[in-house]
């Protein structure tokens, strides 16, 4: 490769021509080292000096635009017709019809697909790919892996003044919706610019509700109907009950009466099982639970007074704040009351005193949850105050299991549907706690969201919880006849005392006594169960050990 090099200039400022020619390396200095200058160097002492090539940079946060999506579906016509062709002609298409089913290409490419679509059809034949080869397989029992959780989705208000969610209910088919019930409840601290609606959103798409409900008043509570999944009802802050069909959009379709609607706020409305699908009841805090059939919301059907006489009056009827109702028992309810009381009722009584059976007293403040477990519906779950309590129908005197006093208010609760054991809390720390009672029950198992391992039925499960709830049972019936016979007796005692002077003073026994007594013969009953069922284990292990000797018997005789 040549380098050539051109200068630009003036002939007149050239001056001499410059010849280059080649020539040997030839050294013009040689300066050797010298050893004394060593001597006198004086080495640096190192030092290390942080630089900075790039620029002073600095951290600040940003927010992305927020982006929303919508769900739009298209209706597709009939077309495809020639323009001498007439759709809406019954006529005119058969004729075209036949007169395309006699053409050769048609027939041709007919017979062509038909041979492709057969070969398609007799492999989805050949293997069934949605087979589940390890159905039969009992599930494990022991999950290895922690309890953990993740957010998935958030669902936010988007109006700019944050409400409450009051209420919750899963669409009935597949839970691919969710309906939010909206409204302030905190005294005085509603204000003019607050929105009324409430929205039904769908779980894959946070960004965007999918429907917007218009009441005239807050919404409370709402529910969706199980037998027809495009119906809700909603109770409302005014008293009114509303009713929803999703097809005719977020404006109501029917809505009760001020004058024959609930005096109060609607804390809880439910379904019931008819022939109709049509029926739900609903309860308040002015004392009230009615019946209502949503084709015509003029008036309720029926009405229950909570008063405590059982005679009606209004004026001292205890407060609903909770209700529920197991389809399996048609014609039994139950209501939970701002008194900390829970009311057994039965609809089909023949008078209105009739229709309360009893009570069970066991919260401080009012039953904000109550719910029958969805495989053992003699026992129900109530959240009152700081504890989430699990009570038997068989006992009213208090409840077989319960938590611990919680630092924080314990506000709802519910039961899984898929595990017996499993149920759900949530406190007004924002927390929300899941407890597996199989596993530990003074503390929850998890908090915050729920993992597969609580989610999936494990073996044994349903056994296991039987178990526990009958001996529980047990325990809490043991507890009241030992009461019982210590009443008995102090009554038996004090009348002796009143005959007879200087007789033994009245309730010698002290309370502590009184409980180890309890105890001694609770524990004597656990130990005398056990026992039976040792000496059950061992005659099982002396007959195989006779067996077997038996066994060896044969083959030493059958060997010889």
């Amino acid at each position: 490769m040549e380098i050539v090099h051109v200068y630009t200039k003036l002939r007149s400022e050239f001056g001499r021509q410059c010849l280059f020619s080649d020539r040997p390396a030839e050294l013009l200095v040689d300066v050797s080292p010298d050893p004394n200058l060593a001597l006198q160097f004086i080495q640096k002492t190192r030092r290390d000096q942080a630089m900075q090539a790039s620029r002073d940079m600095s951290e600040h946060q940003v927010n992305t635009e927020r982006f929303e999506s919508e769900s739009r579906g298209i209706n597709h016509l009939e077309g495809g017709w020639p323009k001498d062709i007439n759709p809406q002609e019954m006529e005119q298409t058969i004729r075209f019809r036949k007169k395309v089913e006699k053409d050769e290409v048609y027939i041709n490419s007919v017979l062509q697909l038909g041979s492709i679509m057969e070969h398609c059809i007799r492999q989805n034949n050949a293997v069934d790919i949605y087979r589940e080869y390890f159905e039969d397989e009992d599930e494990v029992e022991e999950n290895q892996e922690p309890p953990s959780a993740k957010t998935i989705n958030v669902f936010s208000d988007p109006n700019e003044l944050r409400r409450t969610i009051t209420d919750l209910s899963w669409h009935p088919d597949g839970a691919r919706k969710l309906a939010a019930a909206y409204s302030c409840l905190e005294f005085q601290k509603s204000c003019r610019g607050l929105s009324l609606d409430s929205y039904i959103w769908d779980i894959e798409n946070p960004n965007k509700p999918e429907l917007t409900l218009k009441p005239a008043s807050p919404l409370v509570c709402l529910d969706y109907n199980p037998k027809d999944p495009h119906t809700l009802v909603g109770g409302s802050y005014n008293g009114q009950i509303v009713y929803w069909d999703t097809r005719r959009g977020g404006t109501p379709v029917e809505v009760s009466s001020v004058e024959q609607s609930h005096r109060d706020l609607v804390y809880k409305i439910l379904w019931l099982q008819s022939k109709t699908g049509t029926d739900a009841f609903s309860a308040s805090t002015d004392g009230q639970v009615l019946w209502w059939d949503v084709r015509r919301l003029s008036e309720p059907t029926d009405q229950l007074v909570l008063d405590p006489c059982r005679e009606g009056n209004l004026d001292r009827a205890f407060g609903a704040v909770s209700l529920e109702f197991e389809p399996t028992m048609p014609t039994k309810f139950m209501v939970g009351t701002e008194q900390g009381l829970v009311v057994s009722c039965n609809r089909k009584a023949k008078t209105p005193a009739e229709k309360m059976v009893c009570t069970y007293e066991g919260h401080h403040g009012p039953v904000y949850a109550l719910q029958r477990n969805p495989f053992f519906p003699k026992n129900f779950l109530t959240v009152g105050d700081w504890t989430a309590r699990i009570w038997s129908e068989d006992i009213k005197e208090s409840s077989i299991m319960w938590t611990r006093y919680q630092k924080s208010y314990l506000s709802n609760a519910c039961w899984s549907p898929v595990r017996p054991p499993v149920f759900f809390t949530v406190k007004m720390d924002g927390t929300l706690d899941i407890w597996d009672i199989l596993f530990k029950q003074n503390d929850p198992t998890l908090s915050l969201k729920v993992c597969s391992g609580l989610s999936t039925l494990q073996k044994n499960d349903k056994s296991l919880l039987a178990a526990m709830f009958e001996r529980e049972t047990k325990r809490e019936k043991i507890l009241e006849a030992r009461q019982r016979e210590i009443r008995l007796k102090e009554r038996s005692r004090s009348e002796q005392s009143r005959e007879e002077e200087g007789g033994p003073e009245v309730g010698d026994d002290s309370p502590h006594q009184l409980i180890t007594w309890t105890e001694k013969d609770f524990f004597s009953l656990v130990e005398a169960e056990q026992r039976r069922r040792s000496e059950r284990e061992g005659r099982g292990q002396q007959e195989t050990a006779v067996c077997e000797e038996r066994e060896e018997k044969n083959e030493t005789t059958s060997a010889k």
